[in-house]
């Protein structure tokens, strides 16, 4: 025993200095690494059960204590106590000392490359859909993986039930798509602006809207009984122009005087205005001997009563067109000749809204008194109101004071009666569509109006817009007065829109609706604005740091090795 500790006495000086330095001693960094990988060596050599056995009884000064080894700090939680936890933090240590600030600039780099891609996917993705793309996915698919799919149901007797179907029954009513009264000629107008700009201005969805709208007014269940009719059943159906136009002159090789022929080769195959005109007119003549024809049989049978609607529609239809083609050609007069007696001869065909054709001739003949007893007829409450009738009603009181407004003058003495009503008018119109005033002060470029208009959106805006722009151009001061006063009416109205002032609450539909109605190039009006979604502000933020650190690493990349091992450093201290 004294042998063997005196063989100990002996080698624990060398140990000791090897692996244990005394106090005092002073190491280079290459000596003090050494030590540490030597320790950590060791360790691992002697195995668990070394790592767990007895220590030696230790004799000398400054010998360590079984507790000091046995109390060894322990930041990655190994379940081993003593001289085994020492090896991940150093591993961990090692390689993180390892690397070169080329590795946080690569690192960098490609985090702000993939945030930049997903940033520039939800901008996109939310100008095309309106909504952040994330969002929807977390909404669709995470969320009931969460639980999260609870849903309030309520009694079908009880009043909030109540109260949620007659809002949806009104969104479905203001959400309706109306054939556009002043639609312009798909030969003669829409595929002459193809042929200068390469654009389409029509989208599949409309086209399909007039193609269902042809077949609803052009046939009937009797068409079998003529040949020429069975031939235009298939012709309103095809979805090839170039086709259509051949089953129409198919048709009148079978039958000259087939009006509804000659209406679609007025439609699409015109080229002018004029050309037009002339196959209308050929329509007219076989329309009113065909009209005639169907008055005398109406009463035979349910038959010939359905054959007398479709008769009628297409003497309506082409009554219409003609009056359309005399005011693009500048016989105003006549145009309005033919709208005032197509009303007094179909009164209950008010749905086609002839008024609003009238409305827009009148106008140009500067006739405000006509204009004014058109409004008085068709501005009531009872019947659904457009765009027209709003801004025609507000522009007819801007008339009255436009010229003499001033803001400096009115911010002084105060609004008179007459410049009162006129900015309420302004505001009620503003609240029904809130999109036409960017159009009228040419806050944003127009394009040719839709074949079909969704009330209270953006597609209404353009379709007013079009034709009414310069009836407001031709009232001194009357844009200048919008201008100054067209915002005051989001002032009035209660945000959120749970509620409107004189209106109906503003549908929230109406952007998905106008998105399938609009060409694609045109940047669709949204109302209320919609804030961008937060994920986009997290991808732009993320983006722009992940660059910066970048850009930084790769100038200065001491100063950010330092800044990296403070941070590291930090980082296992709060570990600890």
């Amino acid at each position: 025993m004294a042998a063997e500790s005196k063989g100990l006495r002996a080698v624990r000086p060398l140990e000791r200095s090897a692996a244990f330095p005394t106090p005092g001693m002073t190491l280079t960094r290459r000596e003090a690494k050494t030590l540490h990988s030597g320790f950590t060596s060791r360790s691992i050599s002697s195995g668990i059960g070394a790592a767990t056995r007895p220590f030696p009884p230790f004799e000398g000064v400054g010998s360590p204590r079984p507790s000091a080894l046995l109390h060894l700090p322990n930041p990655l939680g190994s379940p081993f106590p003593g001289t085994l936890s020492l090896q991940r933090p150093t591993s961990v240590t090692v390689f993180l000392n390892s690397l070169t600030p080329k590795f946080y600039v690569a690192l960098t780099g490609t985090s702000s490359l993939i945030s930049g891609l997903i940033f520039i996917f939800e901008w996109w993705y939310f100008h095309k859909h309106g909504t952040s793309f994330i969002e929807q996915v977390s909404i669709s698919h995470l969320r009931p993986l969460m639980g999260g799919t609870e849903t309030s149901i309520s009694e079908p007797g009880s009043p909030s039930s109540n109260r949620e179907s007659e809002t949806s029954r009104h969104n479905l009513s203001e959400c309706k798509v109306w054939r556009n009264p002043l639609n312009l000629f798909r030969g003669a107008e829409y595929r002459r602006y193809t042929w200068v700009t390469g654009k389409e201005p029509l989208t599949y969805y409309d086209m399909n809207l007039s193609a269902q709208d042809h077949q609803t007014f052009f046939t009937c269940d009797t068409d079998f009984l003529r040949p020429s009719d069975t031939v235009m059943q298939k012709a309103w159906r095809e979805r090839n122009p170039p086709a259509r136009i051949k089953a129409a002159y198919q048709a009148l090789e079978l039958n000259n005087d087939c009006a509804t022929a000659y209406v679609l080769l007025a439609e699409e195959e015109a080229t002018t205005i004029v050309d037009a005109e002339r196959l209308f007119k050929q329509a007219l003549k076989a329309g009113e001997t065909i009209y005639r024809r169907s008055q005398q049989c109406q009463h035979q049978s349910p038959q010939h009563e359905a054959q007398l609607r479709r008769d009628t529609n297409v003497l309506v239809y082409i009554k219409r067109r003609l009056a359309m083609c005399a005011r693009k050609l500048g016989r105003i007069r006549e145009a309005v000749k033919i709208m005032r007696d197509l009303m007094k001869e179909f009164p209950p065909l008010t749905m086609l809204n002839i008024h609003e054709n009238l409305l827009e001739s009148l106008l140009e003949l500067q006739a405000y008194a006509d204009v004014q007893a058109v409004l008085a007829k068709y501005d009531d409450i009872s019947l659904p109101k457009s765009a027209a009738i709003c801004y025609t009603a507000a522009l007819l009181k801007t008339r009255t004071v436009s010229d003499k407004f001033s803001p400096e003058t009115a911010s002084r003495r105060g609004l008179s009666t007459a410049e009162i009503n006129a900015v309420e008018a302004i505001h009620r119109a503003v609240e029904f569509n809130p999109h036409v005033p960017k159009y009228l002060l040419e806050m944003k470029s127009l394009i040719l109006p839709p074949e079909h208009i969704l009330k209270r959106g953006d597609s209404e805006a353009i379709a007013y817009a079009f034709f009414h722009l310069q009836h407001w151009k031709r009232i001194e001061g009357a844009l200048n007065l919008l201008q100054c006063t067209w915002e005051g009416t989001f002032r009035m109205i209660p945000y959120p829109l749970e509620k409107g002032h004189l209106f109906y609450p503003y549908p929230s539909c109406t952007e998905t609706a106008d998105r399938e109605l609009l060409p694609t190039f045109h940047h669709v009006s949204v109302y209320p604005k919609k804030e961008l979604p937060f994920f986009i502000h997290f991808t732009a933020g993320l983006c722009s740091s992940t660059a910066m650190i970048a850009l930084l690493t790769h100038q200065f990349p001491e100063i950010m090795g330092v800044f990296a091992k403070a941070v590291k450093k930090l980082k296992f201290q709060e570990i600890k």
